[in-house]
């Protein structure tokens, strides 16, 4: 049966991002919309404005305009969130590609998306030449960030006299083309419009407390949907500012967070780990964390209440996907008594199933079932890639989404697992989620990740891949199956174990299962 969300819907204006977010600055037109974390420079929202113009200006002088795509390929900084909406105000199209990329895969994108320019930083000259070459691309549509000899700069276009393009744009057009993370398959484009990401705005708008006077940090990064929309626009709809790191190390994160006095930081479960258990946190003043948000894969309640416990702030769960904008599920700021576990509400105009992957019937609460989600935040397809669309979006205009969840009467949901992931042992269906959430919990468990494999009888079964703690050298495979086995079904027990240095993990903390069943596939 189709679930509404309990909050009312939202009105969501026809607009374009660029009027969306840059209407109207009031007060706050002379107050820094971001600050670079590492030199602590800052850009007001007035002057932010004024870059976004000239940018769009330059753009079109090279003969940028609608329709056209243009690639983003550095890390976070001020800079990014300048030429981010200064290719959406000259009516053109932002892909942004993730900053691990090798030039294969940037070549890839660079071709599936049609992109025309691209811009990059100094360090990142090496993948983005050999990839603009294998594509066809010239030197001159190579455009950096910070400068370097042969390449027109970022301090070209802001230098220019022209005046930005009339805006063409409606909220229908498309506005950025982010690649999913590739974690079953190649990474696909995802086609997001104006209105979708507006459209997400108003929507967690109406769930969180994010002011004028609140700090936010901007870790994960921008080139995916979560930093994009929750940190970068959600910062700069809501008039807060954004304090830009360009990747984690966790004691300049401290140092960032203590120094600006940070309110409200947005993490993946990774993160977690190490803020509940890593001893040089307690070196930092941290008094300044309002909320922790955690995002892109399952938290653990355990671990997110000793989170909150150590740094005496408020914990809380969202879900969401790039096809979806990216969030279609929250726990309120109101709301911290929820189970943490969860994944909490429904956010405004989103209506969700949960139906059985095996029979199709839709489920109600208690059930377990494929999440299925509608709302105005949901893709338009895949790019060049009808096959997988039709997938994905049924008739309805639901997006399948692929992870196994519960609600509750209330409309709680909880994600449990990946349709596709979920391990058949014997019959019964083991969720690799929940036996990560359980071995996170062991003191010399630094990290872990569980996927399936076959044993010397073809049998599917749960195998650990673990990463020890600096206290927990001796720890043994068989004390890690212990562990398991004393505190769960026997069906879903640890059954295999194997020590490794680091998880590997897309660049927004989610696990890469498909690179550890390539591991697993060499070494057979």
């Amino acid at each position: 049966m189709p679930i509404r969300s309990p909050y009312p819907d939202v009105e969501i204006p026809d607009a374009s991002l660029f009027d969306f977010l840059f209407t109207g600055f009031g007060e706050r037109a002379g107050a820094p919309a971001l600050i670079d974390g590492a030199s602590g420079a800052s850009i007001t929202f007035a002057e932010l404005e004024g870059m976004v113009e000239k940018i769009a200006a330059g753009l079109a002088e090279r003969g940028i305009g609608a329709g056209d795509v243009v690639a983003l390929f550095a890390p976070n900084s001020p800079h990014w969130v300048a030429v981010f909406h200064g290719v959406l105000r000259a009516n053109a199209v932002v892909t942004s590609v993730n900053s691990l990329y090798t030039p294969g895969e940037l070549a890839h994108q660079l071709s599936d998306s049609g992109a025309k320019l691209v811009f990059t930083v100094s360090p990142f000259l090496d993948r983005a030449t050999a990839a603009a070459a294998e594509v066809g691309l010239p030197a001159e549509a190579i455009v950096v960030l910070d400068d370097a000899e042969g390449h027109p700069s970022l301090r070209d276009l802001l230098a220019g006299t022209a005046e930005p393009p009339a805006q063409t744009v409606s909220g229908a057009d498309t506005a950025v083309l982010p690649y999913s993370s590739g974690t079953t398959g190649r990474a696909k484009g995802v086609i997001l419009t104006h209105r979708n990401l507006v459209a997400n705005l108003c929507q967690i708008a109406a769930m969180g407390d994010v002011e004028a006077d609140t700090k936010i940090l901007a870790v994960l990064p921008f080139f995916h949907i979560y930093g994009m929309t929750v940190m970068m626009n959600q910062g700069l709809h809501r008039r807060a500012t954004v304090v830009t790191m360009p990747r984690f190390d966790l004691p300049e994160f401290l140092r960032v967070i203590s120094e600006y006095r940070v309110g409200r930081v947005y993490i993946a479960p990774p993160v977690a780990v190490a803020l509940a258990k890593h001893p040089i946190v307690d070196q930092y003043d941290l008094s300044c964390i309002d909320v922790i948000f955690s995002g892109a894969a399952p938290l653990d309640a355990e671990l997110g209440h000793a989170v909150a416990k150590r740094l005496g702030c408020t914990v809380l769960q969202g879900y969401g996907m790039t096809e979806l904008s990216p969030v279609s599920h929250c726990m309120p700021d109101d709301r911290p008594d929820l189970d943490l576990n969860s994944c909490g509400f429904a956010i405004p105009n989103v209506v969700s199933k949960l139906v059985d992957p095996e029979t199709g019937a839709e489920l109600g609460p208690g059930g377990r079932g494929e999440l299925w989600v509608k709302g105005p935040n949901v893709m338009s397809g895949y790019l060049n890639n009808p096959e997988a669309t039709a997938i994905t979006l049924d008739e309805e205009g639901f997006l399948h989404t692929g992870d196994v969840a519960t609600v509750t009467e209330d409309g709680v949901f909880t994600i449990v697992d990946r349709v596709k992931e979920l391990i058949k042992y014997k019959g019964y269906q083991v969720p690799p989620a929940e036996l990560e959430a359980l071995l996170l919990t062991h003191d010399q468990i630094a990290d872990v990740a569980v996927i399936g494999v076959r044993d010397a009888d073809g049998e599917e079964v749960p195998k650990a891949f673990v990463v020890r703690r600096e206290n927990g050298t001796d720890l043994t495979a068989d004390e890690v199956m212990a562990f398991v086995a004393q505190r769960i079904a026997p069906h879903k027990k640890v059954r295999v174990v194997e020590f490794i240095d680091q998880i590997p993990k897309s660049a927004s903390g989610k696990i890469l299962r498909k690179d550890l069943r390539a591991r697993e596939a060499a070494a057979s």
